[in-house]
């Protein structure tokens, strides 16, 4: 087609195109340069594609930085096989009692030989890997870059940082073997329910989701059984997937029950696998 003025490519005043760097030494320098991050690696990814987006800095391409976080996840936990993740507020301060429940809570945990894992940040994810650091057994921190920065605290024998929340979030479900939601917000309630969505979709197995702190929660399960379980768009076996306490022991009692009946489940369907093979 003719190039006329009505198809012509209107030019943007103020943009100057930069130049496309040619070596990788040069692509890590612009990397560096404060203009160059300006968003999150998860904003940028999920935006919509601009007109002006160089095929270099696309979607297609960034696969290979999403690859690189996901080796190095598996890589750092693949020694973690009795895994705990435990969720709660970044805002809770020390004096609250529910980071003294998590701080002891962990402990226990460590002590019954799980490994504790967070988000590596601070308030209910500081007290659970204090307590785990305390006991002297591992303790990891899933830490998550932000547009605010998130210092890790310093209760972690394993810190790992990650870019992209997704990345993040499949390392909390692929090692853990149980979750223990303290009250938090918007965060926890996304871990809260990713995880009872792939257990009641059976993508996962059904490992032990503890609630802790009844006041707390009370609400949200009033309206889970009054209104969703009412409307039938869950049915009276979902709501059996948590376990509501108010105590560390019965939380660490639990998991510990609960996973060993998996465990003893999983060697049994192995023993039946293996008689079948030969």
């Amino acid at each position: 087609m003719a190039e006329t003025d009505a198809n012509k490519p209107k030019k943007v005043k103020g943009k100057v195109k930069p130049a496309e760097p040619k070596t990788v030494a040069e692509a890590k320098q612009v990397e560096q340069e404060p203009s160059y991050w300006l968003l999150t690696d998860d904003e940028v990814l999920l935006r919509s594609p601009e007109p002006e987006d160089e095929y270099k800095t696309s979607d297609s391409w960034r696969v290979f930085r999403i690859m690189g976080e996901f080796v190095d996840g598996f890589d750092n936990l693949a020694t973690v096989t009795r895994g705990v993740s435990i969720f709660g507020s970044a805002r809770t301060r020390e004096s609250d009692p529910m980071y003294v429940a998590a701080r002891e809570t962990a402990r226990l945990l460590a002590e019954a030989d799980f490994e504790i894992i967070t988000g590596g940040g601070p308030g209910i994810m500081e007290a659970a890997n204090r307590g785990a650091f305390e006991a002297g057994k591992v303790s990891v921190g899933c830490n998550i870059e932000l547009p605010f920065e998130q210092q890790p605290n310093p209760y972690q024998t394993r810190s790992l940082s990650f870019k992209y929340f997704f990345v993040r979030k499949t390392m909390f479900i692929k090692y853990s073997n149980a979750y223990i939601i303290f009250p938090g917000g918007y965060g926890t309630m996304d871990e809260l329910f990713e995880a009872l969505t792939l257990i009641q979709t059976r993508k996962i197995r059904n490992f032990p989701v503890v609630l802790f702190g009844s006041q707390y929660w009370r609400g949200m399960l009033a309206w889970l059984t009054s209104t969703m379980l009412n409307e039938k768009n869950i049915n009276s076996e979902d709501l059996g997937l948590l376990h509501l306490t108010d105590s560390p022991k019965d939380a660490v009692d639990f998991i510990v029950k609960t996973c060993g009946a998996v465990e003893k489940e999983i060697e049994s369907e192995n023993g039946r696998r293996r008689r079948r093979i030969k």
